[in-house]
């Protein structure tokens, strides 16, 4: 199989194909209190997709392929553009992401970067505590960049809705991580290569 067929494969494999039990929905920084499920070739998690492990992780409970979890968040679960510990980054559907994507937010280390834990970005994997930046001028998490450690820099722009909260709708404002000092915060500001 050549790289460029893999990553297509890779990219187009977020759907809801893994039909996860019903997940009852926590705090949405629940997830940093449990271990990442096993991933050895014998897990069920192995093979996971990206939205059966959202799902799991954040508890927010929304079926569908990674990119319909923002317009069936709406009405449910509070939606925005910052980052915060347990929100669900949803990346939208493309050529490359046919499906979409949606990843887990770890830590926010700056308004600009989080870490995320994800599965299926590379196939098969669970991925943990991998960073992403945003470098859309108006810093609204529209225009993430995966870090891609097998390069050493940072990958494609993938177009972003924005990150779903394990907040119902209509409750006080979803919970936002303040960002750590000395951060690049207010400025289009664009990773290394």
């Amino acid at each position: 199989m050549t790289t460029l067929t893999g990553a297509m494969l890779l990219l187009t494999a977020c759907a809801d194909s893994l039909k996860a039990p019903y997940v009852e929905p926590r705090p949405s920084t629940a997830f940093l209190d449990i271990p990442a499920p096993d991933t050895t070739p014998e897990s069920p998690y192995a093979s996971m997709t990206c939205v059966p492990y959202a799902r799991l992780v954040s508890g927010i409970n929304l079926r569908g392929d990674a990119y319909t979890w923002w317009d069936g968040a709406s009405g449910i679960y509070q939606r925005g553009a910052a980052p915060a510990p347990g929100a669900v980054l949803v990346l939208a559907q493309t050529g490359r992401l046919r499906s979409g994507h949606v990843a887990v937010v770890r830590q926010v280390i700056s308004s600009r970067e989080i870490l995320v834990d994800h599965a299926n970005w590379i196939r098969g994997h669970v991925t943990n505590a991998q960073s992403v930046y945003d470098v859309s001028p108006a810093n609204d998490w529209s225009m993430p960049r995966f870090f891609n450690a097998e390069a050493g820099s940072y990958g494609s722009v993938y177009p972003a809705y924005g990150f779903i909260y394990n907040v119902a709708a209509g409750a006080a404002p979803a919970p936002v991580a303040s960002t750590a000092p000395g951060s690049p915060d207010g400025q289009a500001w664009i990773p290394p290569q």
